[in-house]
Parts: C-alpha cells; structure tokens; sequence
C-alpha cells in the first residue's frame, strides 16, 4: 500500500467550494481536457479552469448536446466528438490532439454513469460501468501520455467515488458472468478501478513529471448521476426529502455541485499537491485509509469521513489492473 495516504491539513473543509480552492490560481497558458466537461460536476470544473484563464477542451458523445448544455461556456471551450465506448473515437480524438504538438497540463477524468439496474455490455463483451469509468479513461490517458509528459508537469484526475466500498475489482468475474449482476458490486469495482488506475499511473508516471490522484467528490444530488438510483433509496440515504428536494449537509457528505467539485479541482490545481500522488482525496483533502465503516449507502447516513479501502490502495492489484486493461484493449501502455 502506498504510504503517503495522509490527512496534510489542507485547511478546507467538506463545505468548501471551487471557488475557495481556485482563489488566487492562475491557469494562463495551462491546457485542460476534462471529460464530462458539459454537465454536473465536470461542467463546474470548466467553468473554474476557463475563469482561470486556461484553454478547456471538453470531449463529448454528442457534440451539440454538450453546446446546449453547457450554454454561453461553449463559446469559451473547445468541444470535440468523442465516446468512451467507441475505442476508434478516442483515439481519433486524441490523435487530434497529438497532431497539434500542444502540451496537456491537466486531464480530468470526470465522466461516468451509474448502477445500472440491468447488465449491460458494450459491443466487446465488457460491463458498461467497468468500461466506461475505468477502461475508456485509460485508454484515454495512454493515447495522450505524449502531450502529458511534454506539459513538464502534469497532473491526471480520476473521479472515483466513496462507492468504491461496495465492492473491489473482481479480476475473475469483470463482466459478471459468472455471478449474479448487481448495479452497486459493478459501480464499486469501476470506481475502486478509477482509485488503483491512479495509484500505478502515479507510479509509473512520476519520473515523466505527471502525478495522479483520485477522490470521492461527495454525494451530490443534483447531477443526474443518480437517474437509476430510486427515489425510496435516496430518501433512506438522507439526501433527498419527501418532496425530492436535495437535503444539503457537507459534514454527511452531501454537497452542492460547488462543493462536489471543489476536491476535483483541488486536486488538478493545488500547489499544496506538489510533490505528491497516487493519493485518494475527500473533502479537499488527502483521504485517511478506511479499515473500517458502514456498508452500502448508508455511508452517507454517518457524520464522518469516509477514507479510502486498503484494497483500492493494493500495489499488486494495481499492477495488475495495468495489465488487465491492456490485455482487454488490445494494446500496450507504456511508459
């Protein structure tokens, strides 16, 4: 297990905003690419690095959705077509990329979907979860490690989730074929994947100047993330009340679209970061390791901090996540 998972007093809390963590930075002449860019959390991720002066691309599926989503912010972004699922679409879009000999100083990986209630496979065979929030990122990121390491000083973002509790990655049974498929086990071990993927990427990455962090950006009601979650279950978790109406309380980890993303931006930004990586952060703030804590969703029933799982931290599983996300992509990623 890595050794620097611990709390370095950052100063902020679970209420801070992106704002606070974005007071007096500095982004002129910094590159961005934050995927998810056009909604929820990651739409508040471009909203403070654009503030900040920096040059945001934001990939998209479909290209003039995101524009009218993101609004008057699509003048100020660069939008480009791009689907975690379509393998020929990143490499197109970070071919692009490449060809223009621009450095990339920022990658935040933001996008994801979650609990599907029914199984689901994409056209290779691979569980949708799994596919689309860890092995659609990593081949993201292998295809621009060129422009990564060309910034100098890179950082790469994976938002995980306190859902990595529910469950680790299940190397003998990804695709749920030989267990009985359950949205939460396969939303866990997509975002413990998110938490392992930074781990070894910092690992392999840190001699090249690029660093990797992962977080729990908190319970956010208002994203859409949740659009399969069911009502009953969101008012027995405390988010939601019997109206629908979110029940904000950052000390119980449910948080504004300000607040979920201010740990991301943190992480992508923060000179209190310098030095560090393959951390998992919470509450803009490196994350304790959890040895222990409750179970499912009612997590966010408990006034604590959440920590990272020791199996999400494993050196070993890492590694051979690394590997595995190769072998299933078909192609080397070599630093």
């Amino acid at each position: 297990m890595i050794t620097s998972q611990t709390p370095i007093g950052s100063g902020f809390t679970a209420a801070s905003t992106v704002a606070d963590v974005m007071r007096d930075i500095d982004l002129a002449g910094k590159i961005a690419i934050v995927t998810g860019g056009y909604s929820g959390l990651g739409l508040e991720t471009v909203k403070a690095f654009v503030e900040a002066g920096a040059r945001v691309i934001v990939p998209a599926r479909d290209v003039e959705r995101a524009r009218v989503q993101m609004g008057a912010l699509a003048n100020k972004v660069e939008i480009e077509a791009m689907d975690l699922l379509s393998p020929t679409t990143i490499d197109a879009f970070a071919e692009q990329f490449l060809a223009t000999g621009a450095p990339l100083h920022i990658l935040v990986n933001s996008a994801g979907i979650m609990a599907l209630p029914e199984l689901r496979l994409d056209p290779r065979g691979y569980e949708y979860q799994f596919a689309t929030n860890h092995l659609g990122h990593f081949q993201l990121v292998s295809r621009l490690w060129p422009a990564l390491v060309k910034a100098g000083g890179a950082r790469v973002i994976s938002v995980s989730s306190l859902g990595h509790s529910f469950s680790p990655v299940i190397f003998e049974d990804l695709n749920f074929s030989q267990r009985a498929y359950d949205p939460w086990a396969g939303y866990g071990q997509s975002k413990t994947a998110n938490i392992l993927f930074a781990v070894e990427l910092d690992k392999r990455g840190k001699s090249s100047g690029v660093r990797a962090f992962s977080l729990h950006p908190g319970a956010i009601p208002d994203t859409g993330l949740g659009v399969h979650v069911p009502d009953e279950v969101l008012r027995e978790s405390g988010m939601i009340d019997k109206q629908g109406n979110a029940i904000i309380d950052p000390a119980k980890g449910v948080k504004t679209i300000q607040q979920g993303a201010a740990t991301q931006v943190w992480c992508a930004v923060s000179p209190q970061l310098e030095g560090v990586g393959g951390v998992y952060c919470e509450d803009v703030e490196i994350a304790a390791v959890a040895h222990s804590q409750p179970v499912g969703l009612s997590v966010l029933a408990a006034s604590v901090h959440y920590g990272v799982k020791p199996y999400a931290l494993d050196g070993v599983a890492a590694s051979r996540l690394w590997s595995v996300s190769e072998e299933m992509l078909g192609r080397a990623f070599d630093i």
